[in-house]
């Protein structure tokens, strides 16, 4: 168990005063069995209305509305958590599920709907026949299967930090063999639906203070990673940037059938074309 405070900075200039339009922040950590929220708070420069709701797969939304013009947007969210998720985890998979293919009960099938479909057209490469490329035997071990599919997508995938704004298909990251960890978790998770999985993304942050981890800097990020339901372990998490297991150093904040539905931060404003000047963003998650 350890205690992690996290600091999430977003600062907007523009060159002449601008009405800033109602944005949509999701900065706050996913509480669960293995993550409790000791504390969170959140600064608007300017000030803002803030109203908060929960969203369709339950993760907290909050909603800004600004009444004056500005040339310049601050937000900035704080947390301090507890994660207590274990370094070694066991699944107590059902026994009907161990072994693939299985199938999910109509229940769960109803309930994973869009989870289990494919967001992405197919393209080329085929993401079906590259997915199917790990299925070793049919009948064949279910954990190890999805395993394999998560240190491919690490191994066949070289990691970059992507700045620029979307994320690759799946197709187009095959073909690229690059791409950033939205993109890996992304190209992962269509894997698993291509085979009957139930799936999502997970937005959130990554702490490693050892620095020897992708997609992390100066002991903190932004991350994106996926999880992959599994009859009797429930929802599973697969990092494919660093090809791991377990969510022992990963802070979810959303989970989403695609990864753009989790944007930390999203808005407008109404001014002159030209008035946006830049934006920085700065994370630090410390023990």
């Amino acid at each position: 168990m350890v205690e992690i405070s996290i600091r999430h900075r977003t600062t907007y200039r523009y060159r002449r005063p601008v009405s800033l339009g109602p944005h949509r922040l999701m900065m706050r950590p996913r509480e669960s069995r293995d993550l409790r929220l000791l504390s969170s708070t959140l600064t608007l420069v300017p000030e803002a209305g803030v109203t908060w709701a929960q969203d369709v797969a339950g993760n907290a939304v909050a909603t800004a509305t600004f009444q004056s013009e500005t040339e310049s947007l601050l937000v900035e969210s704080r947390s301090r958590v507890e994660l207590s998720a274990s370094a070694y985890p066991v699944f107590a998979i059902a026994a009907d599920a161990v072994t693939f293919p299985f199938r999910y009960t109509d229940d769960e099938w109803a309930d994973l709907g869009a989870l289990t479909v494919l967001q992405y057209p197919e393209g080329a490469p085929s993401l079906r026949s590259w997915a199917q490329g790990f299925v070793a035997a049919c009948p064949t071990d279910t954990l190890s299967l999805l395993k394999d599919l998560n240190a491919g997508v690490g191994s066949a995938i070289t990691y970059q930090v992507r700045e620029d704004e979307g994320t690759q298909s799946p197709s187009q990251t095959l073909s690229r063999g690059m791409g950033s960890c939205r993109d890996l978790a992304t190209l992962l998770v269509e894997a698993v639906r291509s085979l009957g999985f139930g799936a999502r993304v997970v937005s959130g942050y990554l702490h490693d203070p050892s620095r020897t981890q992708l997609g992390s800097a100066d002991a903190g990020a932004t991350h994106a990673w996926a999880q992959i339901f599994l009859p009797g372990a429930g929802w599973i998490t697969f990092d494919p940037t660093n090809r791991t297991v377990g969510g022992a150093n990963l802070i979810p904040v959303a989970v989403a059938r695609d990864i753009r539905l989790a944007m930390p931060l999203s808005g407008s404003y109404a001014g002159p074309a030209d008035a946006f000047l830049d934006m920085s963003v700065q994370v630090s998650v410390d023990g």
